[in-house]
């Protein structure tokens, strides 16, 4: 009986793939014999004596004597495994122990919240199975800025380095992962555009906030934990204890201009206990509201933009971004469908709101405290005491991250002829 076309080509293949299974076995096994206990041997082209321990070879220099105690040595080591069983969760998992009782727990969410998300991308990977590309995909997301890919990339490579230094792993998977360099801050807030900022702030509670920070240089972890106790109106400072402040080698003083002094005393009186700055509901500001309270901000400076230059949507993008809205809404735990008339308002309020954002910058806390050092340094104050004020370490982070001065030409025409005299 004469085989078909296909069937043919199947037997072939399943020949092949017995040929091939018989040669791994085959390669295996010889491999096995083969196995031989490690010996040194001289390399006649390096003119040195080598041996070959668990697969990695090591150099024992020129002389047979000195090689051979050194061979005797290494093989006295205990042999190291590798943990090729050892889920990364479990590593994770130990790295957060750690973290959580030697460092505070604001650094402890820090690296919670990012590897949980790591771990949510690959549940069942294993550490020896670990390579960079698995890091960086997990961190290449289109929406996110190139400071939250770093702060990702950072957290991962930082567990799998603790890992190798306790001696959970032999080595360390992401040695060679790249992690890009942080974006020095390039927003800077004039006096002027700050009272600007100010006349769109409809919150004096956010308002306080933002004039602080403004003539303060603080950063925002200290004006967000704040409390009356740490307040020291006979001097007009805050004074945060060696524990309380970062990096918790010494205690962090922030000196108060007037305008921040009057707002902290009034703080002070209003909130004898707790954070001092805190939004209208009464609840401390923390990164996320503050966050929100500038996107509000933005998108009302965008709106007047909006209004002054009177560009008016086209009906047709409202129409087309309406079909992808939902369809229902929930009022009391029902869900009622929209009519037209909500989808299209829906629609022209998103879009418009959109469309703000594209008209009006989006400032931070940073952005006011990078403002005040350059305001500081243009104002005739020397760097070493701007570094001070500011709580750095290293008087050299102020060139490297405040870069606002080199583009300001004046300034520096203005220094270089104070300069020559």
């Amino acid at each position: 009986m004469k085989r078909r076309p296909g069937e043919r080509q199947l037997a072939r293949a399943q020949q092949q793939t017995l040929r091939l299974a018989s040669c791994v076995h085959l390669e295996l096994l010889e491999g096995f014999l083969m196995a031989r206990t490690p010996k040194p041997w001289y390399r006649k082209d390096r003119r040195v004596w080598c041996v070959t321990i668990n697969g990695r070879r090591h150099n024992l220099g020129p002389d047979k004597k000195a090689a051979m105690e050194q061979f005797h040595a290494l093989m006295r080591e205990p042999r190291r495994t590798c943990a090729t069983t050892t889920q990364l969760v479990a590593i994770i998992d130990e790295f957060l122990d750690w973290v959580s009782l030697n460092r505070s727990e604001a650094t402890f969410e820090w690296y919670r919240c990012r590897l949980q998300s790591f771990v949510d991308a690959h549940p069942t990977l294993l550490t020896c199975q670990l390579r960079p590309h698995h890091v960086e995909k997990w961190a290449s997301v289109p929406t996110h800025s190139p400071t939250t890919r770093r702060n990702q990339l950072r957290a991962v490579k930082r567990c799998l380095k603790w890992a190798l230094a306790q001696g959970y792993v032999d080595q360390d998977p992401l040695a060679h992962l790249e992690v890009p360099s942080a974006q020095s801050r390039e927003q800077y807030v004039s006096p002027d555009e700050f009272s600007r900022i100010l006349s769109y702030v409809t919150d004096n509670r956010f308002a306080d906030l933002l004039v602080v920070t403004y003539e303060t240089g603080c950063r925002p972890q200290e004006s967000l934990r704040v409390e009356a106790r740490h307040v020291d109106l006979k001097h007009s400072r805050w004074v945060f204890r060696r524990q309380e402040s970062k990096g918790k080698s010494m205690p962090r003083v922030v000196y108060l201009s007037k305008h921040a002094t009057a707002i902290s005393a009034k703080l002070q009186n209003e909130r004898p206990s707790g954070p001092l700055f805190c939004n209208a509901k009464g609840r401390p500001w923390n990164k996320d509201s503050v966050g929100c309270a500038f996107d509000r901000l933005q998108i009302r400076m965008g709106k007047d933009e909006l209004n002054r230059i009177d560009d008016p949507l086209d009906e047709r993008d409202v129409a087309r971004f309406a079909e992808t809205l939902a369809k229902t809404r929930v009022i009391r735990g029902v869900q009622v469908p929209k009519s037209n008339a909500d989808l299209n308002c829906e629609a022209r309020r998103k879009l418009r709101q959109r469309r703000a954002r594209q008209l009006a910058p989006r400032y931070s806390l940073y952005a006011l405290r990078h403002s005040w050092a350059t305001n500081a340094l243009q104002r005739g104050v020397d760097a070493l005491t701007v570094a001070i004020l500011m709580g750095h370490k290293d008087p050299s982070t102020l060139a490297r991250t405040y870069q606002h001065l080199s583009h300001n030409p004046e300034h520096l025409l203005a220094q270089a002829r104070k300069a020559t005299g």
